[in-house]
């Protein structure tokens, strides 16, 4: 099946970014004097800063905390990361979005991830010219698994959301494609956990799987 369009996530599709999220998370974890089991990060997978921030704040009953002041030092310390160079695609990444450009299938990016992190990832691997739309969930009142950011991305395509198709790899970003009512193809991203990948159409373990 040729799609009209393909929609990227980014964390764990294209960029390898889960070991980094990990140790910016406990960063921000310990600097604010927070108990938190790094094993746990797995049940966050795909899931806002605002979301995991939120919960353990209210779980420690720390009155004295501001989820945004958590969400704000691990942004920056994220990005610091990033800057720093000490990043790296996903293996056949770049390849299957150059592959699907010149095919000539419209292509979107629809990550959970700040704005300004996008925006550096676009620049780093040198595929900004390539998508036709970029969306950064923290710019939605929603993020994944709602369908918000899959059904905005077929609407900048000109696109129905039927005749898209999603690469996922957590469960949380599976369900918003499958809610967005989009064919999805679920990876099993190396750093990404054991995620449940059941609702997608189907799943792959190496992206240079993926034909269209």
């Amino acid at each position: 099946m040729k799609p009209a369009a393909f929609i990227f996530d980014m964390d764990g599709v294209i960029l390898d970014s889960e070991p980094i999220h990990s140790r910016v998370k406990m960063d921000t974890f310990h600097h604010f004097h927070l108990p938190f089991d790094e094993a746990d990060l797995i049940h966050y997978m795909g899931r806002t800063s605002n979301e995991i921030f939120g919960e353990i704040i209210a779980k420690e009953g720390r009155k004295d905390l501001a989820v945004e002041d958590l969400v704000r030092y691990k942004h920056e310390h994220y990005l610091e990361v990033l800057q720093s160079g000490a990043i790296e695609p996903i293996e056949g990444a770049v390849a299957l979005i150059k592959r699907l450009y010149e095919e000539g299938i419209p292509l979107a990016l629809a990550t959970s991830s700040w704005e300004k992190v996008m925006e550096t990832v676009l620049d780093a691997f040198k595929i900004r010219p390539y998508f036709r739309s970029v969306i950064s969930g923290s710019t939605l009142p929603k993020s994944k698994p709602d369908p918000a950011i899959y059904l905005l991305s077929a609407e900048r395509l000109g696109v129905t959301p039927a005749s898209c198709m999603v690469l996922e790899d957590t469960a949380a970003g599976v369900l918003a494609a499958k809610r967005a009512g989009m064919y999805c193809i679920g990876f099993r991203s190396p750093h990404s956990g054991a995620q449940d990948l059941s609702l997608a159409d189907t799943v792959v373990n190496h992206l240079s799987e993926i034909r269209i």
